[in-house]
């Protein structure tokens, strides 16, 4: 009865991009969400800039994002516990996005907080041993003149750590970040138990920039979809 209620989430949220999401605004859905979904954190400030490295050695910039919806998030490959489970989380988010009309316009990344150990062979391989699609799928690194612990800077940056422990481990929080098509980060979801459907809904509504509020009677798609999670 789940995947049923899901695949049917999943088809009221492919109507609702096919027409333009009319129905209701970004506010709308920050609305929602702040009601329903504990794990949602609105923001609205720019990205933080950087310049890092992608798996098969392009450079990346938050301008080479332009016009995508972000899904970021920060790991580390020998992350024992939660590590893997927050990319498996992503890719089930993933999974639901690639399934829509969005799938064009939404890219996740991770970026390794461990760039020593990380290198391009392992970053290639770590994605789709934990169900990320290279299709719209970055992780990155640190550029070779970069200092080791830029990208646990750019995680401060984005408001959480990742702090080396003696034993080699990192100690760290788990957040999913969102930003939008114009490099604007807009949301958070925190830790791994945030229900995938809320994120793949407010990234509908940045595929759409939506943002002006649009009233509707309650038969609208968005009504439909919230009255099943």
């Amino acid at each position: 009865m789940r995947l049923l209620c899901g695949l049917f989430a999943l088809t009221a949220l492919a109507v609702g991009f096919a027409h333009g999401a009319r129905a209701h605004s970004l506010d709308d859905i920050d609305a929602m969400l702040q009601s329903d979904e504990k794990y949602f954190q609105q923001i609205d400030k720019p990205m933080p800039d950087f310049t890092l490295r992608a798996a098969d050695g392009r450079v990346v910039r938050p301008a080479d994002l332009a016009g995508k919806v972000v899904v970021l998030h920060f790991i580390y490959t020998s992350c024992p516990d939660v590590c893997p489970l927050h990319a498996e989380k992503v890719a089930e988010v993933q999974k639901m996005v690639n399934s829509t009309p969005m799938k064009d316009r939404v890219v996740f990344i991770s970026i390794t907080t461990d760039p020593r150990k990380d290198t391009p062979d392992v970053l290639k391989a770590y994605g789709p041993t934990h169900g990320l699609d290279p299709v719209n799928w970055l992780f990155l690194t640190t550029a070779p003149d970069q200092p080791e612990d830029a990208t646990r800077k750019l995680a401060e940056a984005f408001g959480h750590k990742f702090t080396l422990t003696g034993d080699g481990y990192q100690m760290h929080g788990i957040v999913t970040h969102v930003i939008d098509r114009e490099g604007r980060w807009r949301a958070n979801f925190h830790g791994l138990n945030f229900q995938p459907i809320n994120l793949v809904t407010f990234v509908n509504a940045l595929t759409n920039n939506i943002e002006r509020p649009h009233h509707e009677q309650d038969e609208g798609w968005l009504a439909k979809l919230k009255n099943l999670l």
